[in-house]
């Protein structure tokens, strides 16, 4: 790769400064200052610095997101502060939510620029889990539970106008209650409708108070992680993810 393009997908400057910082001396390569801003340098085994710093390649970004409730899973947005404005600080280009968590929901999302991995999670093919903390009004009965598990009537439709019921779920009642006194329950679902949990819950005549996505596929939500904050995913976790 040429160190200008290096630099460039780091964000360090556009070509034409990248080549005025190679000028003043500010990058060095394995040591040496660099001669050339279209040097060719190989990215995956030699050490490049910019004002002594040394600078990390990698092709792709991952990032675990404990989304806050009032954030929008949107790349942009003229009213309402974004997930990607609070991964700002990472300068990275072309970062998108995997999926989309409702402006009152928190939980696990994970902001990437590997489309092709986006692609896979939220492929209906896929049939990947995602997990859901779920605190209702009232506690569901053994007939609510079995309809869930089943797949209920959101009011979604096929192509040919028939109901278009969810994907079997799978529902845990965890047995405990929240500091209000609302059930708490963990359902599974393996699609991304619009408002699916909530409408789930109002479709057996429940209502849901508060919802936090806990997992995705392998990856799940970091205890230590405090809303509203970050962190880069493992090595072992992007593999797990890409199985």
């Amino acid at each position: 790769m040429r160190l200008d393009k290096f630099l460039s997908e780091l964000n360090i400057g556009t070509r034409k400064q990248i080549k005025e910082y190679v000028k003043n001396g500010r990058c060095s390569v394995n040591g040496t200052p660099a001669s050339k801003a279209d040097m060719h340098i190989d990215e995956n085994s030699d050490e490049i610095a910019f004002d002594g710093v040394v600078l990390s390649y990698s092709k792709f970004h991952y990032f675990l997101l404990n989304k806050p409730a009032g954030v929008v899973s949107a790349t942009r947005d003229g009213r309402n502060e974004t997930v990607l404005d609070l991964v700002a600080g990472e300068n990275v280009k072309g970062l998108s939510p995997c999926g989309r968590l409702d402006i009152d929901t928190e939980g696990l999302l994970l902001i990437t620029d590997d489309g092709e991995l986006i692609h896979k999670l939220l492929s209906p093919k896929k049939h990947v889990d995602k997990i859901y903390e779920v605190h209702i009004k009232t506690p569901l009965s053994e007939g609510d539970i079995n309809k869930l598990e089943e797949g209920v009537n959101i009011g979604d439709k096929k192509d040919d106008g028939s109901v278009d019921l969810t994907l079997p779920a799978k529902v845990e009642v965890s047995g405990r209650a929240d500091e209000d006194g609302n059930p708490v329950i963990f359902l599974t679902i393996h699609e991304g409708r619009f408002h699916q949990v909530k409408r789930m819950l109002e479709a057996v005549g429940n209502e849901v108070i508060f919802l936090r996505r806990i997992s995705m596929g392998s990856l799940k939500l970091d205890d230590s992680l405090p809303v509203g904050e970050y962190r880069s995913l493992t090595d072992e976790e992007v593999k797990e993810l890409k199985k």
